[in-house]
C-alpha cells in the first residue's frame, strides 16, 4: 500500500481496521521509502515529518560521535535515525541515534538483522526538531525506557538542554553544559556539545 500525503509539518496517524503484522508492516514501510514511519503499541501508523537541516545536522553529530566511539569500544554497534526497533509492547520506533550491544544482536539471525530489529537498544538519543512537541517527545522517551532502554538522552539544541533518562530514576535536566558524558551502557563515551548548541 503506497500513500500520498499532503505537505504537512505535523505527524499524521493512520488507524487501520486490522493492524499490520510485522512482515506486512515492514512491506508497508518498504513501499513508502520517502516517508518516516513508526508504529504505536496499539498498531496505529505514525507518519513523522522529515527533519529540517539543522535538526538532521544535530542528529548526525550525535550518531557520528557515537559510531566513532562504538568502533573503538567494540562492545556494540551504533545506529542512526533509519534503524527501527520492534519493542516488547508492540511499538516500532526509531531514535535519532541508538547503541546496541553485540550480546543483544547475537540473538538475531542474519534474516532478522536485515529487517527492523527485534531488540531494545541499551541507549537512545532523540533530538528535538521544530516540528516536535515537547510533551510528545517526553512521552516517546518514557516509552523507550518502559520497554527496557538503560539510558536515554532527549536533546533540545535551541534550549541547550539535555534531559537524561535512567530506569527508576527522576529525569535529570542539564542546561548549557559543554560536555555530555555517558554512563551505564555508554560508560566511556562523551561528546562536546558546542557544535550542537551552535547549530547551522
Amino acid at each position: 500500500m503506497q500513500l500520498v500525503l499532503p505537505d504537512n509539518t505535523e505527524s499524521a496517524r493512520l488507524i487501520l481496521a486490522d493492524p499490520l503484522n510485522e512482515d506486512a508492516y515492514f512491506s508497508f514501510c518498504e513501499a513508502n521509502p520517502g516517508l518516516r514511519i513508526e508504529r504505536t503499541a496499539k498498531g496505529e501508523i505514525v507518519i513523522v515529518p522529515p527533519a529540517g537541516g539543522e535538526s538532521d545536522y544535530r542528529s548526525l553529530e550525535i550518531a557520528g560521535e557515537l559510531r566513532a566511539w562504538a568502533k573503538k569500544d567494540r562492545r556494540g554497534i551504533a545506529f542512526g535515525s533509519s534503524a527501527e526497533f520492534l519493542l516488547p509492547n508492540g511499538a516500532a520506533l526509531a531514535a535519532d541515534a541508538a547503541w546496541v550491544s553485540h550480546e543483544k544482536l547475537a540473538c538475531l539471525n542474519k534474516e532478522q538483522r536485515r529487517k527492523f530489529l527485534r531488540v531494545v537498544p541499551e541507549f537512545v538519543a532523540e533530538v528535538m526538531s521544530p516540528s516536535d512537541r515537547l510533551p510528545a517527545a517526553k512521552e516517546k522517551m518514557l516509552e523507550w525506557m518502559a520497554n527496557g532502554v538503560s539510558l536515554g538522552w532527549l536533546i533540545d539544541g535551541d534550549a541547550q538542554t539535555v534531559s537524561i533518562y535512567r530506569p527508576g530514576q527522576a529525569v535529570e535536566t542539564r542546561t548549557g553544559i559543554k560536555v555530555l558524558a555517558g554512563d551505564g551502557p555508554l560508560k566511556g563515551f562523551s561528546i562536546k556539545l558546542a557544535d550542537l548548541w551552535a547549530g547551522l
